[in-house]
């Protein structure tokens, strides 16, 4: 059996020290709000490239609060416009409608899976704030064109990071730094994943860090005093503590993915199969590793049946939703015909390169 991620494999990797973290924790009888929060948060500042860290209770919560926060701020309001990918997780959508603010589909490239930045101006229109860029399967969304196109009319760019952690643009800046901010998660199958659920903003925007810190803790920007009406989205401290071990090993466990990603580009074989255009490495942390196959069901009973695991990231697209029924009736032609085609391949740290070797050899029989 091969598995498409093995958490405790995973968890494995660097088990004693992360055992010992918690110990850690629960003997210190302090567990939210302390010294391991700080610390992971600083360390991650860090590493991102950013001025400021808030840790919150997951990835979602990390985009609503900075969305949320430009509200409090006065950047935004309700009725705005966000341009946001068509093809993304619906994490990324339900942020900006969590706020009353409007999303903007755009279509992704046919051959990155990533937004499409030829299509982008042509959305913008006098309610636009802000453009959400996923840097969906771990590939870097961002462009210049996107940046350029940011400043000349003044919008916010804010990442969604969830799947990225480590992935850097050509000139050496981290996803989660490339934009106005940054919400992460830190779900337990993420490239930094927790042992629960965990998430993240970044940011160099000093009012934007404090204003996202008081939304996440109640509204509360000082015990008691409370500025906003907020809610409980804080990350708690064995998480925290979990995250600064595997933070340590990040660069080292996305070299292994990028190992078994090279080894996918490399000796895939079958016609019925098409692979996502290839980045450099350093530009893809390889948290999924996609493919397009015009037989994709079959394809994954066929490596069901063999023993291999695969998910389809992800078989209904957000403007095909129940919950956006409203939107039930557009046409994304390229967004749809990634989710009739997805599905992604075992990838992670722990995978061996022989049932790497075996995944390569299935597809390519079949």
């Amino acid at each position: 059996m091969i598995p498409f991620l093995s958490l405790k494999d995973v968890t494995g990797l660097h088990g004693e020290e992360i055992r010992e973290a918690v110990r850690r924790v629960v003997d210190s009888g302090w567990y939210l709000q302390g010294a391991e929060n700080e610390k992971f948060e600083q360390d991650y500042s860090r590493f991102i490239g950013t001025e400021y860290t808030i840790g919150c209770a997951n990835g979602l919560d990390a985009l609503i609060w900075i969305f949320r926060a430009y509200i409090e701020m006065g950047v935004m309001q309700p009725g705005d416009e966000v341009i946001v990918p068509a093809n993304t997780f619906i994490a990324t959508i339900l942020a900006i409608t969590e706020n009353g603010l409007v999303p903007v589909l755009c279509e992704p490239r046919p051959d990155t899976l990533e937004l499409d930045d030829s299509l982008v101006e042509a959305l913008i229109g006098p309610k636009t704030k802000a453009i959400a860029l996923v840097h969906l399967y771990g590939r870097i969304a961002y462009t210049e064109k996107i940046g350029a196109l940011c400043r000349k009319y003044g919008l916010k760019l804010i990442e969604d990071n969830a799947q990225a952690h480590g992935c850097l643009y050509s000139d050496g800046r981290m996803t989660g730094s490339l934009g106005d901010a940054a919400g992460h998660s830190f779900y337990p199958g993420k490239n930094l994943g927790a042992l629960g659920d965990g998430g993240a903003v970044t940011t160099s925007d000093g009012e934007l860090a404090k204003t996202v810190r008081a939304l996440a803790n109640y509204g509360s920007y000082k015990k008691y005093v409370f500025g906003y009406c907020g809610r409980n989205s804080r990350l708690d401290e064995i998480q925290a503590a979990v995250l600064n071990v595997k933070l340590k090993y990040l660069v080292e466990d996305n070299l292994h993915r990028k190992e078994v990603a090279n080894y996918y580009y490399d000796h895939l074989d079958n016609p019925s199969i098409t692979l996502p255009a290839r980045l450099p490495d350093a530009q893809n942390a390889y948290h999924l590793f996609p493919i397009l196959c015009t037989r994709r069901d079959e394809l994954q009973k066929y490596l069901s049946d063999q023993g291999v695991g695969t998910i389809i990231h992800y078989p209904i697209p957000p403007h095909k939703q129940e919950c956006y029924r409203e939107w039930n009736h557009l046409s994304f032609p390229v967004t749809e015909q990634i989710a009739a085609q997805e599905l992604s391949l075992p990838i992670g740290p722990s995978i061996r390169m022989e049932e790497v070797q075996e995944v390569v050899s299935l597809i390519n029989r079949f």
